[in-house]
């Protein structure tokens, strides 16, 4: 499986609504929330709608990024990556959010795509990076300690235990 990290466009257009409509069928929370955000189905909309291009006060500059695995020509997940922290990105958040579709969890994807999110991360010049799970998604924590996260600490928000891992670049 080859994967790789792109920027949406028209030419991925049935790739993202593929993956999206499994997803939304699913019932699942969809993760990173930047990429439901807004009406996948308006494609112009949704595609202009993806990126946070300033800080507004209450949201960083993003990008988002889908992970296409080359081989079978679908997306298998996406990430966004925040271009800095405020103070509620440093308790809960961190700099990249990701997820893996349904039919493609427990297949190593998540390390992988993490993996080229920090490939990223380093192009914007971020040198630690982090990333927060909860700590009953073991998973997500393993992706994490996979690509070099060190436990921090844990944090209770919203009556939830979040993992913080910091990455150093």
């Amino acid at each position: 499986m080859n994967l790789k990290l792109v920027k949406l466009s028209e030419q991925y257009k049935t790739q993202l609504l593929d993956m999206m409509d499994e997803w939304t069928a699913s019932g699942e929370e969809i993760v990173p929330g930047s990429i439901e955000k807004n009406d996948y189905h308006d494609f112009e909309q949704y595609l202009n709608s993806l990126e946070v291009l300033k800080d507004d006060g209450t949201r960083v500059p993003d990008s988002a990024f889908f992970c296409l695995d080359t081989d079978r020509n679908i997306f298998v997940g996406a990430v966004n990556i925040r271009h800095y922290l405020n103070e509620r990105l440093l308790l809960n958040g961190g700099h990249i959010g990701d997820g893996v579709r349904p039919s493609e969890r427990r297949k190593g994807i998540a390390t992988r795509m993490i993996g080229l999110a920090l490939l990223e991360c380093k192009k914007l010049g971020i040198q630690e990076v982090l990333m927060v799970c909860d700590k009953d998604n073991i998973g997500s924590a393993k992706s994490i300690q996979n690509n070099g996260g060190i436990l921090e600490n844990e944090v209770i928000v919203d009556d939830v235990v979040e993992q913080r891992y910091w990455i150093k670049l």
